[in-house]
């Protein structure tokens, strides 16, 4: 006789085929052995402690989960065995969210705007690399030199650049050779960078971080040699520049190993809650910015810390005969209490005021109402940000390192929640760099016509923690002296602590991991997710889409470190083999429900 159990998930399902029944029972199993494998104590401490991971005993969350994880694996098709395709050529550069150019009702320039909305493609194909796509060079090699094969520039783009670029790059047959500082011709990156120091009242641009200037968004950024410049000062610098179906700036940076992501000034805020930049730069960045009366300025204010710096040159239009600024943009910065610092040249240096009190004096600009730092797309305002929260400090009053006490109470945290997170993190880390080595690999991909890669670490230079917290991951890396930059991505609808990562001068974005990323194919040589599957399980989002999009930004003998319930992992290890990744799970030694999932995956060409 069926139980009552059976019966329910009956009415819960329906009748299915029989290969979707045994799929079912998969899932049942691997639940029941997860519950079967915890004693009753850890399940009481489970319920006495919250940082203990969650054991599914109750029967109502026992059947959410077995839903989730049936319509998870049901959608693998009729034959689970089956590898995904690779997309056909016109994808080795797709960007979803940003191809809605077809599309009509858009104005104003908004076609080119971001319409995650709007983008329906969910055609499951693995993106591949182009023909002539070669691993990076590790670094800092990879830095001045790139192969030309792996980027969408041809050289009729590369002879139309400007002559700064042309002194900057070369080039030579199948590679482009981006010139180091020791090699700066006069006018060149470092003699800008020195000048913007000088009229900052600065004797060199070394003295940047000890003048409040440790994040740095570089705003079409051309192929981003500035912000290269910059993290040899240790100022981390972040390229955004909008979508290009060529030539795209972002996918250059990326590809020499440099902080990037696409974004752009057109009708909605940018992914980064206020007060997060010590200095917003643009060289020709092709943005009238006093357009739709001052709103781009605005929104420059809005992610501008107070003291901070505008650095304009080169204005494209709505100059005087002399070189003086036009009187609409001399204006709108007036209204939003900047001071004109200096010009020289075609550059100029606007300071933000560190007087909250002004923009109420000026009466110009309303207060907005509310800020709670989640600025996710959000259309552009027409008001003031930032003046009520307690993160109103000039950049020049905090601290220099790491952030103090007090600094960390204004984000909520204490020392102590700090500290056990980053000695989690530095344990984690040295378990990890060891689990990269491709030995565990009993069957390991080779580049086709090539011997076996060298080891890992020094072939990873872009890393995206894809569940940031507090960027624990990125300060271990930084004390573990790896040669490493860190995308740490707050998920929507998670504590947000991208205040407190951005203060601490790391780079770092809003994101809705139900939504695509906004980057290029295979401009990341590591991904790390650490509960990110629990959390997209609970807003309902798709862990299908999630790994093709991981497929779809991890470059060839890219890395994986996923972290999560025992569950959810062994989902994403069905998944990602049929993209043919070379996947491990490793059980962790605490004897916990959580296990790893280290991932890599392959060179495929066909």
């Amino acid at each position: 006789m069926r139980s009552s159990w059976y019966n329910k998930l009956l009415l819960t399902f329906g009748p299915r085929p029989p290969l979707n029944w045994l799929l079912l029972f998969l899932v049942i199993v691997l639940v029941l052995v997860a519950l079967l494998g915890s004693s009753p104590f850890n399940q009481l401490d489970s319920v006495t402690d919250p940082t203990r991971p969650d054991i599914y005993s109750g029967y109502r969350r026992l059947k959410e989960q077995v839903v989730n994880d049936y319509l998870e694996l049901q959608k693998l098709g009729t034959n689970p065995s089956k590898d995904f395709d690779l997309c056909g050529k016109e994808r080795e550069n797709y960007v979803p969210c940003y191809n809605s150019y077809l599309l009509a009702g858009f104005k104003d320039g908004e076609d080119l705007d971001r319409h995650c909305e709007v983008s329906r493609d969910k055609e499951y194909c693995l993106v591949r690399p182009p023909k002539d796509y070669k691993i990076p060079l590790t670094w800092p090699s990879g830095r001045d030199v790139i192969w030309s094969g792996n980027v969408k520039l041809s050289k009729g783009q590369f002879l139309s650049s400007g002559s700064m670029t042309k002194r900057l790059m070369l080039l030579e047959e199948n590679q482009i050779s981006f010139h180091s500082d020791d090699e700066m011709v006069v006018d060149g990156v470092k003699d800008y960078s020195h000048q913007i120091a000088e009229m900052i009242g600065l004797r060199s641009d070394t003295e940047f971080r000890e003048a409040g200037v440790h994040n740095v968004l570089d705003i079409g950024c051309g192929f981003g040699s500035f912000g290269a410049h910059l993290l040899s000062l240790k100022v981390m610098a972040v390229c955004m520049a909008a979508y290009e179906s060529t030539g795209s700036q972002v996918q250059v940076a990326l590809e020499r190993g440099l902080p990037a992501v696409i974004g752009n000034f057109i009708s909605k805020q940018i992914p980064f809650p206020s007060l997060s930049y010590d200095m917003i730069h643009c060289t020709q960045c092709g943005i009238f910015w006093d357009d739709k009366d001052g709103m781009f300025l605005i929104e420059v204010d809005r992610v501008l810390k107070p003291g901070g710096y505008f650095v304009l040159t080169s204005p494209r239009r709505r100059q005087g005969s002399k070189g003086t600024i036009a009187t609409p943009l001399e204006e709108f910065t007036s209204k939003l209490c900047w001071n004109l610092l200096a010009q020289q040249d075609k550059t100029f240096i606007w300071q933000k005021t560190a007087d909250a009190k002004c923009y109420s004096s000026k009466q110009t600009f309303p207060l907005c109402n509310g800020d709670d730092g989640q600025s996710y797309y959000k259309p552009l305002a027409q008001c003031i940000s930032g003046t009520g929260t307690k993160r109103w400090i000039p950049i020049q009053n905090r601290s220099s390192g790491s952030l103090s006490s007090a600094e960390l109470a204004i984000h909520g945290i204490s020392p102590e929640d700090l500290f056990e997170d980053l000695e989690y993190w530095r344990s984690a880390l040295r378990n990890y760099w060891s689990l990269l080595s491709p030995l565990i690999f009993s069957d390991h991909p080779k580049r086709p016509g090539d011997e076996d890669p060298m080891p890992p670490y020094n072939m990873v230079r872009n890393v995206m923690d894809m569940n940031a917290r507090y960027g624990g991951l990125n300060t271990a890396l930084l004390e573990a002296r790896k040669f490493v930059w860190v995308m740490n991505v707050v998920p929507v609808g998670q504590r947000n602590t991208l205040p407190a990562i951005l203060d601490q001068g790391f780079a770092g974005v809003l994101h809705n991991w139900c939504e695509p990323f906004p980057t290029y194919p295979r401009t990341y040589d590591m991904l790390h997710a650490n509960g990110l599957l629990s959390h997209l399980a609970s807003e309902r989002c798709s862990m299908l889409d999630l790994i093709f999009e991981m497929d779809r930004i991890l470059r060839p003998e890219g890395w994986v470190i996923i972290s999560d319930k025992v569950g959810q992992i062994e989902i994403a290890r069905t998944l990602v083999t049929q993209l043919r990744w070379e996947a491990r799970v490793i059980a962790l030694q605490d004897g916990s429900e959580q296990r790893l999932l280290v991932c890599q995956k392959p060179f495929l060409r066909k």
